[in-house]
């Protein structure tokens, strides 16, 4: 059997997959695939393991006929058309669970970083402005004690409620489509509905999928019914809030600053006004970037693809209802 990975994969990695009698091939350009050249990639091979943002269209599936596994290297799922994989019963893996830690301390990072302006400061080192004291010129703002908004409180929004709650004292409230009855009683968390959840944050904090019910529900309707002095922080999905309403909320004093892990698109031009101003934090979409975590992906990729290679139940499967057909 054959499978395409759409980056060069990890010498551990690699030898695991080529272990099983496995033949791989390789994306090594610094580039993404377009679509025909994926198609052409993948023609005669029965897995695909994606790393980064490459799309998996349907184009791109219907014309994989050997195709029996798409194992992902993210939690998210949004860049593959999971229908059509479905449709063609192609099992969808992904790495959910192991990232938690690791993404939950960048949106907290981001959180601090915003409140304190610290990225601003930092920028103001390099160019050369740490000169005359003002006492009250750019100050951050006090996040002890305050209400802290989680929009998807499941593995990684838990993490977060979870430091905020002991290192801040923070009151937890959240917006789910089911009760985290875990959060409820070990962090007293509670549940209220969206409209809530943007009048009552002081810290609103994204962690949701991005779904076609998800994808821009953060624009200018939702940020005007925002506290003027919240912070919106986003290590979920960039397509879950809107860009221009975000930078638009921000330069009108709607909310008061914002982090983000996720744009969009990504990545983010240089020239984006979000990155210059002090009371924003962007970086790069590095939630999941620590070795540990890193290396605990593809390790779960990597078991995925085998699983479905085999004819096996995927360990991670994004669509389970693959096995219920007859």
């Amino acid at each position: 059997m054959k499978i395409f990975a759409t980056r060069q994969l990890p010498d551990q990695t690699l030898k695991t997959i080529e272990d099983a009698g496995i033949t791989v091939s390789q994306w090594t350009k610094k580039r993404e695939l377009t679509d025909q050249e994926l198609i052409e990639e993948i023609k005669d091979c029965e897995g695909l393991f994606v790393m980064g943002g490459t799309k998996i269209t349907a184009e791109v599936i219907e014309a994989s006929k050997k195709l029996k596994v798409i194992s992902l290297m993210s939690v998210g799922y949004d860049h593959v058309d999971v229908k059509a994989a479905t449709q063609n019963t192609i099992a969808v893996g992904h790495t959910p669970d192991v990232l938690s830690q690791a993404t939950a301390d960048v949106a907290f990072l981001l959180m601090l970083a915003t409140s304190r302006k610290a990225f601003f400061h930092h920028k103001r080192i390099l160019n050369g402005e740490w000169d005359f004291f003002e006492p009250m010129a750019n100050v951050g703002i006090d996040i002890h004690g305050k209400t802290l908004g989680v929009f998807g409180l499941g593995n990684i929004g838990f993490e977060m409620a979870k430091l905020c709650k002991n290192a801040y004292g923070m009151n937890i409230i959240y917006h789910n489509r089911s009760n985290n009855e875990k959060a409820e009683k070990e962090l007293g968390a509670k549940k209220v509905s969206l409209d809530e959840l943007l009048k009552q944050s002081d810290i609103l904090s994204v962690h949701a999928n991005l779904t076609p019910e998800t994808k821009n529900v953060f624009n200018a309707s939702a940020f005007a019914k925002m506290k003027r002095n919240a912070i919106f922080v986003n290590a979920g999905r960039g397509g879950i809030h809107n860009e221009p309403d975000l930078l638009a909320a921000l330069n009108n004093g709607v909310i008061w600053g914002a982090g983000l892990d996720v744009t969009n698109p990504e990545p983010m031009d240089a020239a984006n006004p979000l990155v210059s101003m002090p009371n924003v934090s962007v970086l790069p979409h590095i939630g999941s970037a620590v070795k540990e975590t890193r290396e605990a992906m593809l390790q779960l990729a990597a078991e995925n693809l085998l699983a479905g290679l085999n004819g096996k139940e995927l360990p991670k499967c994004v669509n389970p209802e693959i096995y219920n057909e007859s």
